[in-house]
């Protein structure tokens, strides 16, 4: 039997000894590499994190002292060793474990996160909560690279350092994160942080740089990294931290031998560790950026497993067509948020580097970054998920809205996403855009209109809004020239006498598919491209109206403020009656994006199921059903 094997909880860790923690990690990451290849999932990050992990669980008495990590997809070996080994076959699959940490899923997740930079706030919390109740447990937040480029991140570290509550921050330095790490803070871990009184060495330091410059620029890139170890900690130090660190983060013993000496020390403190994003695993240190989350792959020979033929990804489609404007059009620029390989613009990146800009995990920032280009004349495209760019929504009305400025925000992984579950679901952007004035908001019936919706969007000198889903499109074939569509205008694609579904984005394809069985019930059912949810067509509902009284909405997002409830708000006054099918006022849990769509009824099947109950019983003018 293995060590993990004899693991059932943290203290039976602890009652390892110090030695056989290497032998543990070895078979955290073997489990980890096993699972993963079957089921799909996050790895490089969760491989890195490994020995931090066992070290943490090993000098800390959890769940009594707090661990809070920064995100969650590093966590596998945590849920390993805090009572899920049985079910870590079941990460990500429906009913089974989450790819993140929930606190209604174990005592040891102390904080639930699927976003990145709430840790250091979260745990600063806990610590003061504890201090509150005269307690003495220990409080630990973990946050990679990347996270601690959030603005949240700051903002916790500044007022940690003011408050003074014991507190240990574990920066996790693997020298990038979901993409390569950017922006000041990225290049200031590998760079020389100086201030104070360590000017007058940084001034020697510097001399003699100058002198080995003719030694050529590779020595010169060593000498440069050499400066770092001198005034590593300086920002933090300022802030009101202990720096400690740089530590490797893959020596176990040595991590062990740091926390137990640090632990007992008052006020904030920091440790810096160094560690290797994939570690242990030759194909993911060499390409950290496939094996970031990669899908069902051979362990052995590091060979993905290929998936059926699809469409192409509405991802590719977009970073396709935004290079095609871009190169005739030289004030297109894009913006993405740590997301390039996920939200297409890497594309970008490859093809027009010089107007491409990464700026970290910073949605806020990247927001109001965008409103200033405008300003001057750019046209910025700000590719962001659509559960990511809920942190800017301030910035997207104060910065754009209110000044009217023409920055496109293209939002990415709209709707239920699949396996990664509540935190990344895009179900409340309809609501959270279009409550703002001078906003267009639309979402494509399949990736062809998507072409044409970012030009039109392009063309249109206000704010605008464009919304797609994750993953393969319709498979429609793809127009060559792009063409702007008129702003707020609907297309009926089938007529129908008795109901019209009124379809917004990925659910015109599926009500096409519903109004067929509609009608092999009898059911005269037309379907409506609506296109815009802002300005929503209300010509068009009107001249419908003239038809039937009968309409369903349908839509990939919450009921509450959606698509339907502006269908609702057009239609005030008449005697429609409207029936409103989309996600319910709940969180969805993580599953395959078609059942999931399926349990909240959004299937062809589910939603003509919906509209015949509807058209069966007569209901009040107006009366929303869910």
């Amino acid at each position: 039997m293995g060590l993990l094997d004899s693991i059932k909880e943290p203290r039976d860790l602890r009652q390892l000894r110090r030695e056989q923690l290497p032998q543990l990690a070895r078979e955290i990451r073997d489990r980890i590499l096993d699972v993963v290849s079957t089921r799909g999932g996050h790895l490089g990050s969760s491989l890195g994190a490994t020995e931090l992990t066992i070290a943490l669980h090993y000098v800390f008495n959890t769940p009594d002292d707090k661990i809070v990590w920064d995100t969650g997809h590093q966590t596998y070996g945590h849920k390993l060793l805090t009572g899920r080994k049985d079910r870590f076959d079941t990460i990500r699959q429906m009913n089974g474990l989450s790819g993140f940490l929930k606190r209604d899923e174990s005592i040891y997740d102390t904080f639930g996160a699927g976003h990145a930079s709430t840790a250091i706030s979260a745990a600063l919390g806990m610590a003061v909560a504890r201090d509150q109740k005269k307690l003495d447990n220990k409080v630990v937040a973990i946050v990679s690279d990347g996270c601690i480029t959030g603005g949240m991140s700051f903002e916790g570290l500044q007022n940690a350092g003011h408050v003074g509550s014991d507190l240990l921050v574990v920066l996790n330095d693997n020298e990038m994160f979901i993409s390569n790490r950017v922006g000041a803070l990225g290049a200031f871990l590998t760079k020389l942080m100086t201030g104070g009184l360590a000017k007058k060495l940084e001034h020697e330091v510097e001399k003699f740089l100058k002198r080995i410059q003719f030694y050529g620029a590779g020595l010169l890139r060593v000498a440069k990294r050499m400066r770092v170890l001198l005034f590593p900690g300086m920002l933090f130090e300022e802030l009101g931290f202990s720096y400690f660190g740089p530590v490797d983060g893959h020596d176990v013993d040595k991590l062990v031998e740091v926390l137990e000496n640090i632990k007992t020390l008052k006020g904030p403190v920091l440790l810096h560790i160094i560690t290797k994003k994939g570690k242990g695993y030759d194909f993911a240190e060499k390409d950290p950026y496939t094996w970031h989350g990669p899908g069902k792959f051979d362990v052995q020979t590091g060979t993905m497993v290929k998936a059926a033929p699809a469409a192409p990804a509405y991802q590719k489609v977009f970073g396709q067509t935004l290079v095609k404007l871009a190169k005739e059009d030289p004030r297109i620029v894009a913006i993405s948020a740590a997301m390039p390989e996920g939200t297409g613009t890497d594309l970008f990146r490859k093809e027009i580097p010089s107007r491409f800009y990464d700026v970290g995990l910073a949605e806020e920032h990247a927001v109001t970054f965008a409103a200033g280009m405008a300003c001057e004349g750019l046209r910025p495209v700000a590719a962001i998920y659509s559960t990511f760019l809920q942190r800017g929504f301030d910035q997207m009305e104060h910065d754009v809205g209110l000044q009217k400025l023409p920055v496109v925000f293209c939002l990415d992984r709209a709707g239920l996403v699949g396996e990664d579950g509540p935190t990344h679901h895009g179900v409340f952007d309809f609501a959270y855009t279009r409550i703002i004035p001078n906003f267009v908001v639309m979402a494509p019936a399949d990736e062809n209109e998507l072409q044409h919706m970012l030009k039109t969007a392009l063309a249109h000198n206000m704010p605008s809004v464009i919304r797609y889903p994750r993953g393969p499109g319709e498979g429609v074939p793809l127009d060559h020239e792009f063409k702007t569509l008129p702003i707020g205008k609907g297309v009926v694609l089938k007529s129908g006498q008795e109901v019209y579904l009124l379809a917004i984005g990925s659910m015109v394809h599926p009500c096409l598919k519903a109004a067929a069985l509609i009608e092999n019930a009898g059911i005269p059912c037309g379907v409506v491209n609506m296109r815009f949810v802002k300005p929503i067509d209300v010509t068009l509902l009107k001249e419908l109206r003239k038809q039937t009284e009968n309409f369903v909405t349908v839509e990939e997002h919450v009921l509450a403020g959606g698509f339907g409830s502006a269908v609702m708000e057009a239609l005030e006054g008449t005697d429609s009656r409207i029936h409103r099918i989309g996600i319910p006022d709940k969180f969805i849990d993580h599953g395959p994006q078609n059942v999931l769509r399926d349990l909240v009824g959004l299937s062809p099947e589910k939603i003509a199921q919906s509209t015949l109950e509807f058209l069966k019983h007569k209901r009040p003018t107006l009366q929303a059903v869910s």
